[in-house]
């Protein structure tokens, strides 16, 4: 039975290190829900209706830490839709401001910005770009994906969140 040379085992563990540092991209992973009132105060269509191109809509949810709406309270996702979509009328352009008010991240905001069309083609999740954010995601870049789980009451839908987010030093 042979032994490793300790210079061989020190190469061995520098590629192993070399892997494990690789495997870490630096992402952290926030996983939370928005909890959106349909017909009442959270959500306001500003322009145009319901099933018209260039609709505008202003948002403004609670974010939870889970799908029940007793589960603890993170904050808000504020922010604007817009339907710019000729071919699809469920499709929209979002900007969300996700402000953190309690938590690890209380006083910092993530902004997501994309595309939104939940059911289109077949898709049930659809994927949108962290595009900044403040105190501690300063710089942060990103993706988001986010799954509508559906209607616990006629004026509620919660949207389910995961967030993979990097921030620059």
């Amino acid at each position: 039975m042979s032994t490793a040379s300790p210079a061989a085992t020190l190469r061995f563990l520098a590629l192993l290190a070399a892997a494990v540092a690789a495997a870490d991209d630096g992402m952290t992973h926030l996983h939370l829900y928005i909890h959106e009132t349909v017909a009442g105060a959270s959500t306001t269509l500003l322009a145009g209706n319901n099933s018209s191109f260039g609709s505008v809509g202003a948002i403004d949810d609670e974010l939870r830490e889970g799908s029940d709406p007793a589960s603890q309270h993170l904050g808000r996702a504020q922010g604007m839709l817009a339907q710019a979509d000729l071919g699809s009328p469920a499709a929209s352009c979002a900007i969300l401001n996700l402000a953190f008010t309690e938590g690890d991240y209380s006083g910092s905001t993530l902004v997501v910005d994309g595309r939104v069309d939940l059911g289109a083609d077949g898709k049930d999740v659809v994927e949108v770009a962290v595009v900044g954010g403040t105190g501690r995601f300063r710089r942060a870049r990103g993706y988001s994906l986010m799954a509508k789980l559906g209607n616990p009451t006629p004026s509620t839908v919660v949207f389910e969140m995961d967030l993979y987010v990097k921030i620059s030093g």
